[in-house]
């Protein structure tokens, strides 16, 4: 099992922030539905067994709040042991089985939503079309600790600092 945050199940403020905003998928925007909260343990560690099919796994080392319009999950992934939940990589976990890392923490993961980038549109679509958002850029420049970079440079960090990140979820698949 993962070492987690201890836990820690406090939504932080940035997450906050977005769940109040708008996403339009209308056209071709960011498919992603914030929640205004983390799902709660029960309902991650049901998500988690039903999505692998092991029934000995717990939702422990993952703070769902978010998905796709298919029912895809957007997690806090909790991997880095005594770091706060901000400081957590983003994860995408499909409801068809696609998963893959979309940002190295939540600061990131905000610049991602600042370029018109969604969780699902980073793991699906190698090259997908940056839609600059203004609002989101303002909610990112409040909210992030880190630096705004490319969409691309911030993928390619987050994916080269957990490559194996799907391949040891289909480890636990039964």
């Amino acid at each position: 099992m993962i070492e987690t945050t201890g836990g820690d199940r406090r939504f932080p403020p940035a997450l906050a922030a977005v769940a109040r905003v708008e996403f339009d998928y209308d056209g071709g925007g960011v498919d992603f539905e914030p929640y205004d909260a983390f799902d709660s343990a029960e309902e991650t560690t049901d998500w988690i067994r039903n999505w692998t099919g092991n029934h000995e796994l717990d939702g422990d080392a993952y703070r769902v709040f978010g998905q796709d319009g298919t029912g895809g999950l957007v997690a806090l992934f909790c991997v880095r042991p005594g770091r706060p939940l901000a400081e957590q990589p983003v994860v995408f976990l499909g409801s068809e089985g696609e998963s893959g890392v979309v940002a190295g923490n939540l600061s990131d993961f905000l610049w991602l939503l600042a370029e018109g980038l969604g969780p699902m549109e980073v793991v699906e679509y190698e090259q997908c079309e940056a839609r600059p958002n203004p609002a989101l850029a303002e909610l990112a420049e409040r909210h992030a600790a880190t630096a705004r970079r490319p969409a691309r440079d911030i993928i390619t960090e987050a994916q080269a600092e957990f490559p194996s990140f799907s391949e040891g979820l289909d480890k636990l698949c039964r």
